[in-house]
This record gives structure tokens, C-alpha cells and sequence, in this order.
């Protein structure tokens, strides 16, 4: 009675099931690793820094356009550098309607750091394309203002880029929270996740066309701070240019910070995708949170890009490190 029955599986056997396991575990972890190339290019991080630091002072685009190159690439394929390849039949990942309009600035960036880091001898051909865009991400937030974080290095670039592998999987600007928390989670990033890399719309512009609804429908979206739609409405005329580009953050546009929170309670989100964080109650207080504490939300900001950079990655032997970014080796 109370007595338990011990299982006769034998101890062998258990230690031969958790072993690979832990080593599954271990390996996951190891993956990607902050001083990736302590020996292979010991000054890889200053020589990104500089490059990024001399493209940002030609042109602002630099830090948006990075930010944006960074998150497209890492949630098509995984964090590979796939967005970087051209085709010669436009069939391409940055062919797609969705990534059409990534600026050429993004791609010039990561290109310059490239060449920056093959110029020193003992660097040459040692560092992917992935990995300069994931530092020169870092360089931009920091340039803009953002928090300066720790880089999680040892990806390759990937081989394949198409067209179709970005269909559905990047989120639109009239996304309500369940379709944004479907697709973030599908990467294993949280509400809070999607949140905080929501913010890098502190930075940056977008096209009339992507809000014109939220402004020309038969109403004013009601979500929308009216005086702010009667402001995008003289910018944004009903034929106007399409190469005509408004501020993401009406506030600090150039500045990466806690803005664009303040902004969202104030009915201020260009976007629905934006503007639906708030006016949805269940993520209401982590808006609410990050509009209040600038503290708060760099520490969320440098977890979500962290995450985000390990998504898909290619290590060990698996893909390349590309000698041109744009093209497979």
C-alpha cells in the first residue's frame, strides 16, 4: 500500500535519450555568440561603427532604411542576408511588392560595411553579410539616440531569395492585433516583442498610400487624433506625388525614442497597425508603459531585436559567407 512501481527502463537507456537532447539544447544556445570573431576579425564592431557612422552623416535614410532592411530580411527566410540578393528576373525577395519600397540607403549601408571590413587582411571574406546587417542595425538605434546593445554574432548568408517566400510574411500597415500577434508569434516573439519593434517606427517615413483610407474614407478614421488627419491631409493631397513620404513620427522623427508611444495615446499612429496598439485594451498598457518610461522600452527594444536576430539563422557549415552581398558566392 503507497508503494510505488519502479519502471525497469534502464538507466542506459534514459542517458542515451537526454544526452543528444542537452546536446540539442546546448547547441541551440551556442548558436550565436557575442565575440563570434574574437580571433577571425577582432575589430569587426569599430570598423562597422565607422562605416555606418560615415554613410549616416551623408544621409539620415541611413538609420530607417537599415532598421527596416534588418526586420524584412530576418522574417523572410530567417536573418541570412537573403533580402540583400538581386536578380537577374527580378525574382528576388526585394522584388515583391512588400519590399519594393526598402530604400537603396539600407542596402548601400551594409555594402560600404562590407567593403570596410574585406579591406582589412586579416577580415577578408571572413564576416557574412548577416552579421554586418545585424551591427550596423545596432549603430543606427545608437546614432539616432537608441540604446547602444550587445550583438549576438555567427550567422552566414543564405543562398536562395525569391519572390514568393515573402508573400504573407510581412506585416501591412492595416494589420489588427491578431493578425499582428499571429505572425510576430509565428517567430517565436511576443505581444511585448511586437510591441517594442514596433517603436523603430520612431524613425523613418512612409508613402501617402499606405494611410490615404484612414484620412479620405468617408470618414476620418475615428481613431485618428483629427487635427493630425487634417495636417496629413494638406501633406498628403488626393493626387498627390507617390514619391512623396511623411514622417512616421510626427514629434522627433529623426530621433530614436519613446515618441512614437506618447504619440499613439494621443491618436497619433500614421498607420491602423500603429494606431491599433492602443485603441486595443489588451495591449493598451504596454503602450501606456513605454509612453511613460523611455527606460522601459530601450530595455524592451534591445530584448525584441535581440530575439529577432536569432530567428532562422544559418551557422556552422550551413550557407556562405557571401564575398558580395548582392550576389551568391
Amino acid at each position: 500500500m503507497g508503494s510505488q512501481r519502479i519502471s525497469s527502463v534502464p538507466l542506459v537507456s534514459i542517458l542515451i535519450f537526454i544526452f543528444p537532447l542537452l546536446l540539442l539544447i546546448t547547441h541551440s544556445r551556442a548558436q550565436l555568440s557575442t565575440n563570434f570573431y574574437r580571433n577571425s576579425c577582432p575589430n569587426v564592431e569599430s570598423i562597422v561603427q565607422a562605416a555606418v557612422k560615415t554613410k549616416f552623416q551623408q544621409t539620415f535614410v541611413t538609420a530607417p532604411a537599415t532598421l527596416r532592411l534588418l526586420f524584412h530580411d530576418c522574417f523572410v527566410r530567417g536573418c541570412d542576408a537573403s533580402v540583400m540578393l538581386a536578380s537577374p528576373t527580378a525574382n528576388a525577395e526585394k522584388d515583391h511588392p512588400d519590399d519594393i519600397s526598402l530604400a537603396g540607403d539600407g542596402f548601400d549601408t551594409v555594402i560600404k560595411a562590407k567593403a570596410a571590413v574585406d579591406s582589412d587582411s586579416k577580415c577578408r571574406n571572413k564576416v557574412s553579410c548577416a552579421d554586418i546587417l545585424a551591427l550596423a542595425t545596432r549603430e543606427v538605434v545608437a546614432l539616432t539616440g537608441g540604446p547602444r546593445y550587445t550583438v549576438e554574432l555567427g550567422r552566414r548568408d543564405g543562398r536562395i531569395s525569391t519572390k514568393a517566400s515573402v508573400q504573407r510574411r510581412l506585416p501591412h500597415a492595416n494589420f489588427n492585433l491578431d493578425q499582428l500577434n499571429s505572425m510576430f508569434s509565428s517567430h517565436g516573439l511576443s505581444q511585448t516583442d511586437m510591441i517594442a519593434l514596433s517603436g523603430a517606427h520612431s524613425l523613418g517615413f512612409s508613402h501617402c498610400n499606405q494611410f490615404s483610407k484612414r484620412i479620405y474614407g468617408k470618414q476620418i478614421d475615428p481613431t485618428l487624433n483629427r487635427g493630425y488627419a487634417l495636417q496629413l491631409r494638406q501633406m498628403c493631397p488626393l493626387k498627390v506625388d507617390p514619391r512623396i513620404a511623411i514622417n512616421m513620427d510626427p514629434t522627433t522623427p529623426q530621433t530614436f525614442d519613446n515618441a512614437y508611444y506618447q504619440n499613439l495615446v494621443q491618436g497619433k499612429g500614421l498607420f491602423s497597425s500603429d494606431q491599433i496598439l492602443y485603441t486595443d485594451t489588451r495591449s493598451r498598457s504596454t503602450v501606456q508603459q513605454f509612453a511613460s518610461s523611455k527606460t522601459a522600452f530601450n530595455n524592451a527594444f534591445v530584448s525584441a531585436i535581440t530575439k529577432l536576430g536569432r530567428i532562422g539563422v544559418l551557422t556552422g557549415n550551413k550557407g556562405e559567407i557571401r564575398r558580395d552581398c548582392t550576389a551568391i558566392n
